[in-house]
């Protein structure tokens, strides 16, 4: 490997350097600037879901966001605060401090620092494919019972009510069901014409930014309800000033007690944070045609919530709608969102007092159409008409999300997943095959109309041979051999075998000890290089016989054809073979 290479391995940037010329600068600028101008709303109402002050969601846009362009590997993956890792962000300190208290930001950054340090290390040791094993079905029942909690949550704002946090679902409905009489009409009002501004232009004005308009007509009529009847009658407050200036430093509190008490929400939240940031940044490659790099992904994202750590940014990972948005905008490298993330911090410092007129009612009519983009109805329905196993990993998913603890209920998620994935691995498919009597090749087919040999088994499994499928298999043979006990020779096209481990290859070396001493024989046709390397090198080869393996489909028959019972052929009259027709021919000696 020339050291340009090597190189560029550690910083992956120098890949899409040389890309950058006028053009491209012009496409990532506009592409970054339009995302800058998104995440101000996004990134106030998810530091609100997280329990965060409103600027801390708009720091976690803009440090990791840098970071992780300069050391993933996908050119238009953008980082940030997400719903769903603010969400479990809030779960899991929410019980330990007070939200937007001082304690609970000290945990949020150390949170921040623990995840990205488990990030970089699965980086790596090259666990990128990690995320492959977290089924799709997970991410949907989670996000879409994340969404019902978002709008729960926000349900208290939206109808000017008092409530203490950390209630569960049915508290909040209780809640807001006790205290009907006590909804402000004029919080309200900003609510809903913020709700509905925000549908209007989503749906008929696509060009301009929705949360930007919708949360501009919201603090409009706040601000006029406000001066016209007076804060103290209307009840309608504001989110106020943000700070204006840079992302003050920050630092992780490494604490041995501290790192005892985050550690069960480390796991849960780094794993969510890697499976959107890899499989939005997989989504986008599919359309734009780049390759992307698990492992490299793992790291730039650990790289941006290690960095984020000390600007005070609370866990950043890869964002759906700002990515999709990027690429849409004609983003050509990751200069767009290192534009982006710069450009927020001269945005901030130029609009940060313009908080002060943002209703709080406004940000959880913003939150309601947060919510509403979560529930993916088209997969979901997917889900449920293709797979019954899926439909129920996400129904229990989405079941854990609105009852229990959102970080177990990721990780119950990946169990069922695990569990599924393991209960489909076991279960290879064998799949009976017989020659075509209408090809002149007699190709093998599957066909339950067509007869059997009464002495030669053909099977083709479909999967696997591990520890795991071994039962599954032997129990299927042992079930064949009692319909047809004379089907002592058994010929296995390999040929869907991709992988066995030591309990396979025994397994199929018991098959041949025993069926040889029964009279019969084990075969194999078209066996792969990897499943005939460890045959070899196990010795399992010499016990199979190295003989009894076949390339060819016709020297197999004939060599096994050879050696069924000619007695038993003699009284055949289904003639599969053409070997039979060729043996029936034969005058005797």
């Amino acid at each position: 490997m020339h050291f340009r290479e090597r190189l560029a391995l550690i910083f992956p940037f120098l890949q899409w350097w040389p890309m950058l010329n006028r053009t491209t600068l012009k496409a990532d600028t506009l592409a970054g600037l339009t995302g800058a101008i998104v995440v101000l709303p996004q990134g106030v109402a998810f530091a609100i879901i997280a329990g965060m002050p409103p600027e801390y969601g708009l720091y976690a846009a803009m440090v990791p966001a840098i970071v992780a362009a300069l050391f993933g590997s996908s050119w238009h993956l953008i980082s940030g605060p997400t719903t769903a890792a603010s969400l479990v962000l809030f779960a899991s300190l929410s019980t330990l401090a007070e939200p937007g208290s001082p304690e609970y930001i000290r945990l949020a950054i150390t949170l921040t620092f623990l995840v990205g340090m488990v990030q970089v290390i699965m980086g790596l040791v090259k666990l990128g494919s990690l995320v492959n094993f977290i089924s799709h079905s997970v991410i949907i029942g989670f996000t879409a019972g994340a969404a019902i909690l978002i709008a729960a949550n926000q349900l208290k704002t939206f109808l000017g009510l008092e409530m203490p946090r950390g209630l569960h679902l049915h508290e909040i409905v209780l809640n807001v069901f006790s205290q009907r009489d006590a909804i402000n009409p004029y919080v309200v009002l900003v609510g809903s014409v913020t709700l509905l501004s925000g549908i209007l232009a989503r749906r008929y004005l696509r060009p301009i930014p929705y949360m930007v308009l919708a949360l501009l007509i919201g603090s409009l009529l706040g601000t006029a309800l406000n001066v016209w009847l007076g804060a103290a009658h209307t009840g309608i407050s504001t989110v106020g000033a943000l700070p204006a200036g840079l992302p003050p430093l920050s630092a992780p509190d490494l604490n041995l007690n501290t790192l005892k008490t985050l550690a069960p929400a480390v796991l849960a939240l780094s794993l969510l944070a890697l499976t959107e940031a890899v499989s939005i940044s997989r989504s986008i490659a599919l359309r734009s045609g780049q390759h992307v790099s698990g492992n490299q992904e793992f790291i730039g994202q650990g790289l941006s919530n290690l960095a984020g750590s000390f600007f005070s940014a609370y866990v950043a990972t890869g964002s759906f709608n700002r990515s999709g948005l990027n690429y849409e905008a004609g983003a050509r490298t990751p200069l767009a969102a290192i534009i982006a993330g710069l450009a927020l911090i001269g945005l901030v410092m130029l609009l940060a007092p313009v908080a002060a007129y943002l209703p709080h009612a406004a940000m959880a009519g913003v939150l309601f159409l947060v919510a509403w983009g979560l529930l993916d109805f088209h997969h979901i329905h997917q889900v449920m008409r293709t797979s019954l196993p899926e439909t129920a990993v996400m129904g229990t998913t989405f079941a854990a999300t609105l009852l229990l603890d959102l970080e177990f209920a990721i990780l119950l998620g990946v169990f069922l997943s695990l569990v599924v994935y393991l209960s489909r691995t076991s279960r290879p498919r064998m799949i009976t095959r017989v020659p075509n009597p209408h090809s002149p090749q007699r190709s093998f087919i599957t066909d339950p109309a067509l007869p059997e040999c009464p002495q030669l088994k053909i099977l083709r499994i479909d999967g696997s041979l591990f520890f795991g499928a071994v039962h599954h298999v032997r129990e299927n043979l042992m079930r064949m051999l009692r319909i047809e006990p004379g089907q002592k020779h058994l010929l296995l096209v390999a040929s869907g075998i991709n992988f066995i481990d030591v309990a396979g290859a025994e397994f199929l070396a018991a098959q041949a000890k025993t069926r040889r001493e029964e009279g019969g024989g084990l075969y194999l046709y078209r066996v792969k290089e990897g499943v005939l390397e460890p045959l070899q090198k196990g010795g399992y080869l010499a016990l199979i016989g190295p003989e009894n393996l076949f390339i060819s489909k016709h020297r197999a028959l004939a060599t096994i054809h050879s050696r069924l019972d000619p007695e038993v052929c003699k009284r055949c009259t289904r003639r599969i073979f053409q070997e039979c027709h060729a043996a029936a021919l034969t005058p005797p000696p």
